[in-house]
Order: structure tokens, then sequence, then C-alpha cells
């Protein structure tokens, strides 16, 4: 018998819960483009979004999903022929690439796994031996989705300061920002990456691109930048239409507008990693007590090297699948599929699946994914230890 009547849960790692005062607040009527709320709220608007990413510098945004603010950060900085460095932990660090590679740009990959961050010594040792700095750009991914690996961007841009070398450093931060720790200007990034529809709540379509003094001056060097996606007028617009290229994207707007405000109000940025981190321990906490006594692991084994928004597990073919399937069909619980994670043994990855705890989430929902995942476990035969929902609630307990 199906227990999935009621509001269904997506545990997906992106797009993420919208929560109801979002939706809310885009439910009105459009309103007027050329004068009036929505040109007066965009000042408030890039002050929050430079909040979240801990910046003073430049914000673009786009109407565009995170593979479209992938192409505008190239657009910005790259011509055609030009070489990046792509540090490659998961199928994203692949999109980021392959998105050069259709702008005409060479990557030169450097891939570290699935199971591992980046290796800083490689990064030095590989920009040491560019000593024509023909490599323009390092694309390092913050969080990769398909793995839940958290890169240490900090210790990227310390290995390219002691290789010398004049690289931008692009960050992905689109599974990362509002909910794992972020600090753009602090840890030397050149340019960030976001997109609506994960940490900062929104739904898909809008994306954000940041960037610096130095990035912007690379921009003011190339013989051309394409106009839809030049970062120059949306960051420095003289009318409103320029911020979006064109019409803008209103109702996101305000949706944007109310979840800027729910982070400042539960206590601004630092509160929101803090509350990401906190469920994530106690998520570990039920996935180490399954993995005790059988197949279930988690990919990342060091818990200082996870992402807090975002947990990939592999638990064996066909159970992966057969999980996900179970969880929604009997619970009403939407877990994540094993994106970029088939294996030769595995193919169609579905060994693998994703649990998403970004953006709007609190303790109840945690425990109530949890809940779903062991009573699929139970229903499925699937081996597990005793006692995971009570590990999880005792670190809950410790807030």
């Amino acid at each position: 018998m199906p227990l999935s009547h009621g509001r269904s849960y997506l545990a997906i790692p992106g797009p993420s819960v919208m929560p109801d005062r979002v939706l809310q607040a885009m439910h009105r009527a459009a309103p007027n483009i050329y004068a009036g709320e929505v040109v007066d709220m965009m000042p408030g608007l890039i002050d929050g979004l430079r909040s979240v990413a801990r910046t003073q510098h430049n914000v673009a945004i786009y109407i565009a999903n995170g593979h479209g603010t992938w192409e505008a950060a190239l657009s910005n900085t790259l011509s055609p022929g030009g070489k990046v460095l792509s540090l490659c932990t998961g199928r994203f660090g692949h999109g980021w690439h392959e998105m050069a590679t259709g702008l005409g740009i060479v990557p030169v990959i450097e891939e570290f796994g699935m199971q591992a961050p980046v290796n800083p010594e490689r990064i030095e040792e590989l920009l040491r031996a560019d000593t024509t700095h023909d490599l323009k750009a390092v694309l390092l991914t913050h969080v990769d989705t398909s793995t839940s690996i958290r890169n240490d961007v900090m210790a990227a841009r310390a290995a390219m300061n002691a290789a010398g070398h004049p690289a931008l450093l692009m960050v992905d931060c689109i599974a990362s920002m509002g909910c794992d720790r972020f600090e753009m200007d602090a840890w030397g990034v050149d340019v960030a990456v976001a997109a609506s529809q994960k940490g900062l709540m929104v739904p898909p379509g809008v994306g954000f691109v940041f960037f610096n003094d130095k990035a912007a001056a690379v921009q003011a060097n190339l013989s051309r930048v394409s106009r839809y996606w030049d970062w120059a007028p949306r960051a420095n617009p003289d009318l409103f239409y320029q911020y979006f290229g064109g019409t803008a994207p209103t109702h996101h707007l305000y949706g944007l507008r109310e979840s800027l405000a729910m982070i400042a109000e539960e206590g601004g940025i630092e509160a929101v990693w803090a509350r990401h981190a906190h469920l994530a321990q106690a998520i570990w906490a039920a996935f180490d007590i399954w993995a005790a006594d059988g197949p279930l692991q988690m990919n990342v084994a060091d818990p200082a090297l996870r992402s807090t928004a975002v947990t990939s597990l592999h638990v064996g073919a066909p159970y992966g699948t057969a999980l996900r399937d179970w969880t929604e069909q009997k619970m009403g619980v939407t877990l994540g599929i094993g994106l970029g994670m088939s294996t030769p043994d595995d193919p169609k990855g579905d060994g693998f699946f994703r649990l998403g705890h970004m953006g709007h989430v609190n303790a109840p929902m945690v425990m109530g994914a949890l809940s779903a995942i062991q009573s699929g476990l139970i229903a499925l035969g699937i081996p597990h230890g005793d006692g995971a929902l009570p590990a999880a609630a005792k670190v809950i307990a410790e807030a």
C-alpha cells in the first residue's frame, strides 16, 4: 500500500525544495519592467548576492541555468584557441570543459578520480610546467554534485600563487553556494558561478557570475565578447534591462528577494553554513551505522572532504535504482540518481543514489528522508546495520 499521499519531498541535489515563502512571493501578476518595485529592488538583490558569495566585487545575472553560467564565465575570459586547466573530480568538472570545447577553447584535463579531491601539489606542478603561461584559467568545481566531493579552493589558490602563475581561478559554486562555506574574496577566487535552484532556494532559470577586477581586466582585452553573454553591462548597467540583456526574469527576482531575506533572518550566511554542516553530520551518522553491516557506502570516505549539501552513495546494483523507486512510489521521497557514477560492471549506475540536503532543509525533513531510506532498505531486503535513526537523532539533539 503506498503511503505517499500528501506533500512529496524532493530529496535530490537540485532543484532543491522551494520554500512556501518563495513560491508565494512569486505568485503575483506581472509587474511593470520600466519603473517601480522590480526596478527598485535591484540594488538590494545585488548586495544580498554579494553577501552570500562573500565578495565586494561584480555580480552579473543571467536568465540561464548553471550550464549558462559556465558559458558566460568562459565567454568573458577566453578567446577561441585559449587554453584552460580543467581539474576534474566528477561529472560536473567534465561538463565545464566540455562547454569550453564547444567555444573553441582547449582544455588541459587533469583527473583526480571520483573519490578524492584535487591535489594542490599537482596543480602547482602543472602550472610551473606552463612556462609560457598558455593556460589562461584554472577551472575548479567547489562541490561536484555527482560525487559529493568538496574541493579545497583556498589550497588551489595557494598552489597557483606558489607557482607564480597569472591564470584566473574560476570556481563552479553551483552546488555549494548557500550551503558549503565559500569565501570568494578571502580565498582569492577571480570568477565564481552559481545558479538559483540549489542553496538559493529559487526555481531553476537564473544564474549568477561573480567576477573581480582582475577578471574584468582580462575581459576588457578580448577582441570580442558575445553581446548577450557580455558581463560588463549586466554588472554596471545604465538602464534596468541591461541587468538581464533584455526582459527581466521578474518572478524569479521576487523569489530571490524572499530567499535572500530568509538567509538574512536566519542569522546570515554563517548561520546557514552551520545548519547545513550539522544536518550533514546527522545524515552521515545514519549512513555510517547502515554501512557497518551491509553494502551501503558513502562515496567520499573522509568527512572532511564531503560536501554538506549532497551525499553520494553506493549500495550495489540493482539496489540503488530499486531503492529510489521504492522511496518515491511508497513514501513520496525522491532520491537523486547516481549521475555520472556508472562503472564497467554497472554501466547504468543502478548501484548508486544521492541524497540532497541543500537549501530549505531542516531536522524533521532530514529525519523523514532517513526514515524513508531505512524503510526501503528493510522492504528490499538490503542488509544494513541497526540504530541509524537514533544515531542521527542524537547528533540533532546536540545542536
